[in-house]
Parts: structure tokens; C-alpha cells; sequence
């Protein structure tokens, strides 16, 4: 059923949903309505929505299409992300030359001619593909209601290409994060489901794209349910892991089975070496902090420049890269093949160094200047070269303590990531499955864990939101969710302090019983034992009436009260307390075993005491 049209919006197109289609040339308002679906015509979709309608309706319910689905936007998301990897690969190819060392002129031309057609291209035809993705994707999810214009998908494919293979410091797989949303988003307008499922489609398709570019769909997953999703959300989960796995068998079938990295083996030399990797860890936490006040530093005033000087920035964010790439052409494009070497320590420790702090400075130079693009890529990179110095040091000074640089290169990546991203779960297990070595976990966690606390302490915005706010966009943020304290139903209960009364009792007994308690709702069990509520005031009529023998169980509701427990969470009270006067709060090994009673006011005094931080 096609979705109603939402507040403030417009009349209906002949053969849309009325929604309206914010401005392109503007960042979208938190406050805007949905915009229609567009105007494009894809064959395979109409083919699925006449399948969708006459023949899966009878015979799936609405969640198995739904998984269905997420496997079908998992297959044309791999589609789409191993042709976004061949055209990368072919334009660095026609651009940059063949070799591992460019000649110098192309290196010096050929990212100011890229970033010349791209910023024309963003500017002029495609204006929602500046930046990484992630918060495109999350704008799409939670202002749009799941809608992505599939020229944005268009357009993320052919800038980003152009940008990364024109030798621009940025990686693919953001930019294959909000392209597989936007195929998400296409399929779900096509086959017209509802608006709720639209916008849970989103994340499905961005799980795939993540998952098909970086050939890891465990982190793929985890990376959409810490920064885009923010929840373990059952109804969803399913369906990412589906997509995930599903793109994740195309590229694999189309590019081989080989992994981003080869990667060395590694065993814990000596429980010492710990304390290597907790410095690891310091110095990822440092650099990261660099590099998010790079960007949040000069990323405003850029954009606050003269309108003209949008259609230049990229090229001359370009033409610094090319210096630098004159001496390390390593930090141009994403840079994967570079990282292979360093975790193999075919680089001296001084020079993985200096690659680490030109590639921040390099991909601050892409990132600010408006190039579309992704961070990820950079961010290991950045790491593996950290992590393989820090390494390389310490191998130089105690040998007889430190495992190979490889180890150090792999555990930095996650650590940077971590500080960089503000991404923890996702960090470890990116390091887990892209070394499918379990002995590595102990490093990870310890780099990781302190990088990430470094970065909190002293960055207390996490990158995606401070872009976000730097776009006019109050986005949530998913760091904020995982770590606020859930107040509990322990926190609102109060003592009760009236008798709790007995079905089997008679009226006028239980008028005794509670005559002298203060509590106008009283507690009853039955003769289930099950919790009702009456009033005194109700009790007191009855006794007037003259109906004093009968017995208390006349007078209770035959729908039981529903109760809660002192661990659950106070939206699942607020939920069963519907229209009751208050709740029971009870023991979980014996329901009759009362803790305490519960009600709105004591729900709404518990949310106002954890606003003010009481």
C-alpha cells in the first residue's frame, strides 16, 4: 500500500507518494518532508514490484519479503562496488600509468584535472555526493524516511571513481556504503512498500556496499549498527546480515576470493610486548586527535570561501597532493597495495613515519576541499603505517620482546580506526576478520581501547557528528546512544505502603484491611495470584451499597495488570502501563514477591532526574 502523505506536504504527482524533494542545492533541513520517488526507469525493478505484487503476496509474509529483499540488494550492491573497483582501477591506470612510481608530470597533472571535472560534476549535476556517505546515508534513514535519488548513486559512482583514480588521498568504501543504500532505497520505492520499511532498507543496503568493498562483512555489519542504525534492532539485523553476505559472494565470485591484505603470521613473543601495543595504542589515540582537528578546522572555512572558488578547491587540493606524491607517491588514491608492503616491512621505520603524516595531511586536503570520497581507506592506511613504525622502534630497541612489524601495521589500523572513527566493536573485529587470527585479539583490544579513550577525552565530538553539524544537520549520534545509562525501572519505583489484598477476601474485609493505609489504588491478587488494581473510593460505594458479603474477586477486572521487574528498562513500563493508575514491580524468581509499585508520574520524576543529571 502506497504510503500516506506526510505533514506540510504537497500535492501528489500522478503516480507518486506525496512527498517532496528538498532542494538540491541546499543541505537538507532535519524539519524537511519525504520527497517523491524519481523519475528514472529501471527494468529489473519493475520486473520484482510485478513479482513482488502477483505472486510473493501469497505466499510470504511481509518480513520474509523483506529478507528476501535485503539478498537482492545485496546481489546488485556487489554488482555495483565491483564495477566501482574496475573503474577505479582503470582510471588510475589511464591517469597515473601502470607502475608503483608515476611519472612525475602525471602525478603532478593528473589529480588537478580530476578534482577540475569533479568539482564541475558535484557542483553542477550532482550536489549530494560531496563527502564520505555515512552521513548521507544516516540524513537519508533519519530526516528522508529512507530516500536516496538514485542520480545520487549515479553521481557517487562516477566522481568518486574519477577522484580516487586520479590519484585524490580518499577511499571507496564509503562512498559503496551510501551507493548500496541508494540501490536499497531505489528497489523499496519500486516495489512500494511502506514508508517504516523504506527507511529500514537504507541501512540494509549500506551494510552491503560497505561489506562488498571492504570484503568484510562482520565489520560491514557492525560499522551499521554502531554509526548509522545505533541499535541491535531484531526486526533489521537479519536483514543486514543477509545483504552483507550476499555482496559480499559477488565480488568474491567476480574478483577472488583473496582478502584486502596478505598477512603475516603472528604469535606473542613475550607478555612485555603488551606494553608495546598500549603505546601503540597512546600514539593512535595522538594522531587521530590530529587529524579530526585538521578537518574540523579548515573544513568550515573552506566552505564559507566565494561560491567560484568551489569549482578550484579540489584541484588545488589536488595539486598539493601531487607534491607530496612527487616524494611519496604512496599517499595518493587509497593506497591498499602500500599498506600490503608495510605489513610485509619492506619500509624503514622513519619513512612509515613520514608516509602516515603526509597521508593525514594529504587526505585532509581531499576531504575539506569538497572531493567526494571515503575515509576509511586513509584511516588504515594512516594506521598501518603508525603501527608499523611504532613497531619498527621498538624492534630496533628490544628485539628480544617485539613480534614482527606486520603485527604492528595490522593492530594500528584498528587503532586508528578506532580513535579516528569512534567505532570500538567495529575496530577489533575489523583487525579479527581481516587476519582471521584470533591470537591477535589481546593487542587489538588494548591499542584499540586506549586509542578510543584518548579520543573521547579529548575530542568530545565524534567526527561524523561534527560533520553533521557542520552541514546544518542535527543527526543523532550514535556515540551518544550507545553511552547514555538507560534509566531502569529500579531507579522510578517507590515503596508501597498498602495492604495487598485477596480475591477470596470479602468487600467489607478488605475495606478493613485498608482502611488505614494511605495508597487510593490498591493492590489485589486473585486467585491465579495474578496482579489487579481497585480503589478504595470503589470499595467504599460497594460497602455503602450494602454489598459487603461478596467477595473482593467480583469487583476485580478479568484482564490481569501487567507488572514489570526493577532490571527492565522504564520505556517497557511506560509501554504496559497504558491507562492503569500504576504498575507492580515484582521479584523475577516469584511474581508474588511484590518490590515495589510504579506509575506515570514516578516514570516522567525519573526521566526529568536523568535530564538534569541527578
Amino acid at each position: 500500500m502506497r504510503p500516506a502523505p506526510g505533514p506540510g506536504s504537497g500535492p501528489a504527482a500522478p503516480g507518486t507518494g506525496a512527498r517532496r524533494r528538498p532542494p538540491v542545492s541546499a543541505s537538507p533541513s532535519p524539519t524537511a518532508s519525504t520527497p517523491p520517488a524519481p523519475r528514472f526507469h529501471l527494468p529489473w525493478a519493475d520486473l520484482l514490484r510485478r513479482l513482488h505484487w502477483r505472486h510473493l503476496t501469497f505466499t510470504l509474509r511481509e518480513q520474509q519479503l523483506f529478507l528476501l529483499l535485503a539478498v537482492i540488494i545485496g546481489l546488485f550492491s556487489g554488482l555495483s562496488v565491483v564495477l566501482f573497483r574496475i573503474a577505479i582501477d582503470g582510471l588510475r591506470f589511464e591517469l597515473l600509468g601502470s607502475g608503483l612510481t608515476p611519472a612525475a608530470l602525471r602525478v603532478l597533472l593528473a589529480p588537478v584535472l580530476g578534482g577540475l571535472v569533479v568539482a564541475f560534476l558535484v557542483i553542477k549535476l550532482f550536489p549530494r555526493v560531496r563527502g564520505s556517505g555515512v552521513n548521507q546515508t544516516k540524513a537519508a534513514v533519519y530526516v528522508y524516511d529512507g530516500f536516496i535519488p538514485f542520480n545520487t548513486v549515479i553521481g557517487k559512482f562516477v566522481t568518486c571513481a574519477l577522484a580516487i583514480g586520479s590519484g585524490q588521498s580518499l577511499g571507496p568504501e564509503d562512498p559503496s556504503l551510501q551507493m548500496g543504500a541508494g540501490i536499497a532505497s531505489a528497489l523499496g520505492r519500486r516495489l512500494r512498500l511502506s514508508r517504516e520499511k523504506v527507511r529500514l532498507i537504507a541501512p540494509v543496503g549500506a551494510a552491503a556496499g560497505l561489506a562488498a568493498a571492504f570484503n568484510a562483512p562482520i565489520s560491514a555489519v557492525l560499522f551499521v549498527i554502531e554509526e548509522v542504525i545505533g541499535t541491535w534492532s531484531a526486526g533489521v539485523l537479519g536483514a543486514i546480515i543477509l545483504s552483507a553476505v550476499s555482496s559480499v559472494v559477488i565480488t568474491r565470485w567476480f574478483l577472488g576470493d583473496q582478502p584486502l591484505f596478505s598477512i603475516p603470521p603472528y604469535h606473542l613473543v613475550h607478555p612485555a610486548e603488551l606494553l608495546a601495543y598500549a603505546a601503540l595504542g597512546v600514539v593512535g589515540g595522538l594522531a587521530s586527535l590530529v587529524f579530526v582537528h585538521l578537518i574540523r578546522f579548515a573544513r568550515p572555512r573552506l566552505k564559507a570561501l566565494p561560491r567560484w572558488t568551489h569549482y578550484l578547491q579540489p584541484a588545488v587540493a589536488g595539486l598539493l597532493i601531487g607534491v607530496i606524491g612527487l616524494k611519496f607517491p604512496q599517499v595518493m588514491g587509497a593506497g591498499y597495495i602500500y599498506i600490503d608492503q608495510a605489513m610485509h616491512d619492506q619500509y624503514a621505520w622513519q619513512v612509515l613515519a613520514m608516509l602516515a603524516a603526509f597521508k593525514i595531511l594529504s587526505t585532509s586536503l581531499s576531504f575539506v576541499s569538497g572531493t567526494p570520497g571515503g575515509m576509511f581507506a586513509p584511516a588504515l592506511f594512516i594506521g598501518a603505517m603508525m603501527g608499523g613504525a611504532v613497531g619498527g622502534v621498538e624492534h630496533h630497541f628490544f628485539p628480544w620482546l617485539t613480534g614482527s612489524v606486520g603485527a604492528y601495521a595490522l593492530v594500528g589500523m584498528g587503532a586508528l580506526f578506532a580513535g579516528f572513527l569512534r567505532v570500538p566493536m567495529t575496530s577489533v573485529f575489523m583487525v579479527l576478520e581481516v587476519s582471521g587470527n584470533y591470537s591477535i585479539i589481546l593487542p587489538a583490544m588494548i591499542s584499540n581501547m586506549i586509542a578510543y579513550l584518548i579520543s573521547r577525552q579529548y575530542q568530545s565530538t565524534p567526527l561524523f557528528d561534527m560533520l553533521s553539524k557542520q552541514d546544518g544537520l542535527d543527526l543523532p549520534s550514535m556515540e551518544e546512544r550507545r553511552e547514555v545509562e538507560t534509566p531502569r525501572v529500579e531507579d522510578a519505583l517507590r515503596p508501597y505502603s498498602g495492604p495487598i489484598l485477596q480475591g477470596g477476601d470479602s468487600i467489607a474485609e478488605a475495606l478493613r484491611h485498608a482502611a488505614n493505609s494511605p495508597q487510593g489504588v490498591l493492590l489485589a491478587q486473585d486467585g491465579e495470584g495474578s496482579w489487579c488494581s481497585i480503589t478504595k473510593e470503589e470499595l467504599q460505594r460497594q460497602v455503602e451499597a450494602g454489598n459487603t458479603a461478596a467477595p473482593l474477586s467480583s469487583l476485580l477486572p478479568s484482564t490481569p495488570l501487567p507488572h514489570v521487574h526493577p532490571d527492565q528498562v522504564l520505556d517497557e513500563a511506560l509501554r504496559r502501563l497504558g491507562d492503569a493508575p500504576l504498575l507492580p514491580v515484582v521479584n523475577r524468581a516469584n511474581f508474588r514477591k511484590l518490590e515495589g509499585v510504579i506509575s506515570l508520574s514516578d516514570i516522567l520524576q525519573a526521566y526529568r532526574r536523568q535530564e538534569s543529571g541527578g
